[in-house]
């Protein structure tokens, strides 16, 4: 098995050479995996993988290989039946009642009061902590709006997530799919001559020659450069998750781009806060006082997310959706701050233009321009940026 394994990587295009394999072999004969995939998957990468580059296809080449290893399961009759024609009863009394979600701080109190109270482990069931149940503290509890504790998070609901996730970079190495959005980028210019006289002027010495009764007198003049300076700002890991392929084309595009005169780019979960990432993989990043300081109204900007969430994640000081991320200023704030430091900015939204009217995005939509990740959308999106179409300004207003 563990031989396919090292072939199946080197098909899929990671360069393992022999030693390294042996090397892991090796390992595993020492029991440094201990018969656990988990431990082995730490291991084989630790082992094998050269690059922070190619991590992302070591761990898709992993999860193709393993699919299903451990996770073999069966239907049973009475299930299947029901799936054919599912009926859910109809909510009682009860059920209504414990929809009305408590405030943020409330539920803070109600978590931290469980967690005392709780000595062992519990899975399922109406009022302790656990991974699923009706609570508003589970990881697939139904309760509409609580705190998660653990889970990868791919819904909206949760206000809070308890414990640590990890979120994947975009990667800048896409090709196919790229060329149009490239193409839509291009537009983006603002050619202007700057700088000591370096290039011949063609027109220029022309006109001079004419006047001067075809006396040639060589004209040179700066050459026109792109003088945009672009900001791309990205959402990524949890509803952002199925849009991650779309983002990475839009990112691969910007990021292997030429004519722009700087061009940045920065990871965020959600909402912009005190910290944005180059590396959201391995938290490396830094406060957005800095990026904000750096920027001016000279850039460009453009936000990419589907800017569906909860809602104290956008107004609430201490919303953000990790449990330990306590933020002192609310989601809004910072997306103002950041709108009115760059006037020139842009959103893009991945999610259809049918449902913008969710409470969250309609927030954002007061503070930024907001276009669909189209091309059609990236193009309107650029006419803004450019110029050739009406910049909306913020329709309301929020702490600088």
């Amino acid at each position: 098995m563990f031989t396919d394994f090292f072939y199946f990587l080197r098909a899929r295009g990671l360069t393992v050479s022999l030693t390294e394999w042996l090397t892991l072999v090796e390992a595993l004969v020492q029991g440094h995996a201990r018969s656990d995939l988990a431990a082995f998957y730490s291991l084989a990468r630790s082992l094998l993988v050269k690059r922070e580059a190619d991590f992302d296809l070591y761990d898709r080449a992993f999860a193709a290989f393993f699919d299903g290893v451990d996770e073999h399961f069966e239907l049973d009759a009475e299930l299947l039946a029901w799936l054919a024609d599912p009926v859910l009863p109809p909510p009682s009394a009860a059920d209504l009642d414990g929809l009305a979600a408590p405030d943020l701080e409330e539920l803070r109190r109600l978590f931290e009061e469980r967690l005392r109270e709780q000595k062992e482990r519990h899975d399922g069931g109406e009022k302790w902590i656990g991974t699923g149940g009706a609570s508003p503290f589970g990881r697939g509890g139904a309760h509409p709006a609580g705190v998660r504790v653990g889970g990868a998070g791919g819904g909206r609901s949760a206000v809070q997530i308890a414990g640590a996730r990890r979120f994947r970079n975009l990667r800048a190495d896409r090709v196919l799919d790229t060329r149009q959005i490239g193409l839509a980028l291009r537009r983006l210019r603002r050619l202007e001559r700057r700088g000591a006289p370096e290039v011949l002027d063609l027109e220029a010495t022309i006109d001079t020659a004419a006047r001067n009764a075809g006396e040639i007198d060589l004209v040179f003049a700066p050459e026109r450069r792109n003088h945009v300076k672009l900001l791309l700002l990205i959402d990524v890991g949890g509803s952002m998750d199925p849009h991650a392929r779309l983002c990475e084309r839009l990112f691969s595009a910007a990021d292997k781009a030429r004519h722009f005169k700087r061009f940045e780019y920065r990871f965020f979960h959600n909402c912009v806060y005190e910290r944005l990432y180059t590396d959201i993989a391995q938290w490396r990043g830094a406060p957005t006082t800095e990026l904000l300081r750096e920027i001016d109204s000279t850039w460009s900007a453009i936000l990419v997310g589907d800017a569906w969430m909860s809602p104290y994640e956008l107004t609430s000081p201490g919303g953000a959706i990790d449990y330990a991320h306590r933020n002192e200023e609310s989601g809004l704030a910072w997306l103002s701050r950041l709108r009115q430091r760059c006037p020139q900015s842009v959103w893009l939204n991945p999610e259809p233009a049918r449902i913008w009217h969710a409470t969250t995005i309609d927030l954002v939509r007061r503070v930024f321009p907001m276009f669909p990740l189209t091309l059609d959308g990236l193009g309107e999106a650029v006419d803004v940026l450019r110029g050739s179409r009406p910049n909306r300004p913020l329709r309301t207003a929020f702490p600088a």
